[in-house]
């Protein structure tokens, strides 16, 4: 029996500030720019100002990506384009800088941080500060087996509260949200299926490397049979992330329902991510409110999560490699949007009432000179 109660981030989870967000709204109204003109950058600077509670808004300055890691056993079904197991290879890459969200953040000069759940290789390989968190080698085989016990799947939302705790603590002020897996899209998609009430084929996507139509089909199927594993425990979404999730998938729930408490803004990257945010939402109805859809990969079970959240991604580049890379090119705009919502002056202020007019001296009055 689990000693942890998702019920208690019901309570623990505001909504950001509704008054500082009128607040923004009225400063943006009073600004050189016509209200609506900058777009959805607006948008962001007001929702940006609520979850800090300040107006005019403070800059991002200290954003970080956080990447949790886990290879998935039904990689083994030949689902991904990725090798069974390999996701190690990823890690050791972006460590490197070799990968695109490397590439990406030493140019914005955001640090990335890797937290391992569930890589499938030697601890030793990998530095300690990625490892000291992880549950397992590998998820199960979420087809016919559960991906965890109900004590990894408790381990792992545990590790992930605790890494929101330490970033929101450190002084983060943002987190782009992403994760290096291989296997992880089809975890995510039999979790979307599953509460969105669809079938496998609505949420079955190409994956980051784009599977050919055999992958696709192999894929399918086994959200299909996960997805009739996933149906008896939808009520209890601890066990719903042990039976068909993975250690890395309940580590960002935990981390997303955390960073909501802690009123910590994050930016949710690819269909992962958002199949995550989809149950944490189911734990707690307001802590989507804390969160920013980055960008549209093309997956179907990202699509329809997002959906079922009312967020609207903020960009449609079709970028599917994932590891935090789409969620990392919205950044700027939400630094945009916060550098526009505070520096941009505001329109002189007409006065208020009228100036009495001074009446003009009158010309004293001609007098006729006496008649001599």
């Amino acid at each position: 029996m689990s000693s942890l109660n998702l019920d208690d981030f019901t309570d623990l989870i505001e909504r950001p500030d509704g008054g500082i967000r009128r607040d923004a709204e009225a400063r943006r109204e009073r600004q050189i720019v016509p209200p609506g003109s900058l777009g959805r950058l607006d948008e962001l600077g007001e929702w940006l100002a609520a979850a800090q509670s300040a107006v005019p808004v403070r800059p991002v300055e200290r954003p970080r990506v956080v990447l949790f890691a886990g290879d998935h056993g039904v990689a083994e079904l030949g689902v991904s384009a990725r090798p069974a197991g390999s996701a190690a290879e990823s890690v050791r890459e972006v460590l490197e800088g070799a990968r695109p969200v490397s590439v990406l953040a030493r140019r914005l000069g955001v640090p990335v941080r890797i937290v391992d759940m569930a890589l499938d290789c030697d601890p030793a390989s990998l530095p300690e500060d990625v490892v000291r968190h992880r549950v397992r080698r590998g998820s199960g085989r979420i087809d016919v087996e559960d991906a965890l016990t109900t004590e990894e799947a408790e381990a792992a939302f545990r590790a992930g509260v605790a890494v929101a705790d330490e970033e929101a603590d450190s002084g983060t002020d943002l987190v782009v949200l992403g994760d290096v897996s291989v296997g992880g899209t089809t975890a995510a998609g039999v979790l979307v299926a599953a509460l969105c009430g669809v079938d496998a084929s609505v949420v079955t996507g190409r994956g980051g490397l784009a599977i050919d139509d055999l992958a696709w089909m192999r894929k399918c199927a086994a959200i299909r049979d996960a997805l009739r594993r996933a149906r008896p425990v939808l009520g209890d979404q601890l066990r719903l992330l042990a039976t068909v999730g993975g250690a890395d998938l309940a580590a960002m729930t935990g981390f997303l329902l955390q960073s909501a408490v802690r009123k910590l803004p994050v930016v949710l990257d690819g269909v992962v991510t958002a199949a995550c945010a989809l149950v944490a939402q189911r734990v707690a109805f307001r802590a989507p409110d804390w969160w920013l859809a980055a960008h549209d990969s093309g997956e179907p079970g990202q699509a329809k999560a997002l959906d079922r959240m009312a967020l609207e991604p903020l960009l449609t580049h079709g970028v599917t490699v994932g590891e935090g890379t789409g969620g990392l090119l919205a950044l700027p705009l939400v630094q945009a949007a916060a550098a526009l919502a505070a520096e941009l002056p505001e329109k002189p202020k007409e006065s208020e009432e009228p100036q009495e007019s001074e009446e003009p001296p009158r010309p004293e009055a001609f007098e006729a000179p006496a008649e001599q």
